[in-house]
């Protein structure tokens, strides 16, 4: 089943379906949080498959992830997305990745008001986070 994905322990895990990005929303603002909105090709982004493996299958992530709620934005080529998840996926990326980068991780605030934008880069899991949270701080 190839819904919407979270991060997690093991990576981008399968949310329940039905999960929509108007529910991370929600859970967001009913928990106080921060969005870690990723928009990623995960089964043909080589740079996208990097960013999982190096930051987000990490113990040093796995101990930050409650901090944030988290949504991922998958532009399959190899698998199916029902039409739901593709139109939904589409349009996030028209609001908040135009530039169709991948990956581009996106933090926001609650509201949905755009407080950072980081694509792939060769860091530490430390050093990443530490890119995430300048742009709350």
């Amino acid at each position: 089943m190839k819904i919407f994905y979270v991060l997690c322990a093991f990576a981008m895990t399968q949310l329940s379906m039905g999960q929509t990005f108007n529910d991370a929303m929600k859970k967001a603002s009913n928990e106080d949080k921060n969005i870690l909105l990723v928009f990623a090709g995960s089964d043909w982004c080589a740079p996208c498959i990097k960013l999982d493996k190096e930051i987000f299958q990490t113990e040093v992530f796995e101990r930050e992830k409650a901090k944030w709620v988290l949504y991922k934005a998958d532009f399959l080529k190899k698998s199916k997305l029902a039409e739901t998840v593709k139109k939904e996926n589409g349009q996030l990326a028209d609001q908040y990745n135009p530039e169709g980068y991948f990956p581009l991780v996106v933090i926001l605030n609650s509201k949905g008001k755009v407080l950072g934008k980081l694509g792939y880069s060769k860091d530490t899991p430390s050093d990443y986070i530490k890119k995430l949270r300048a742009f709350i701080q």
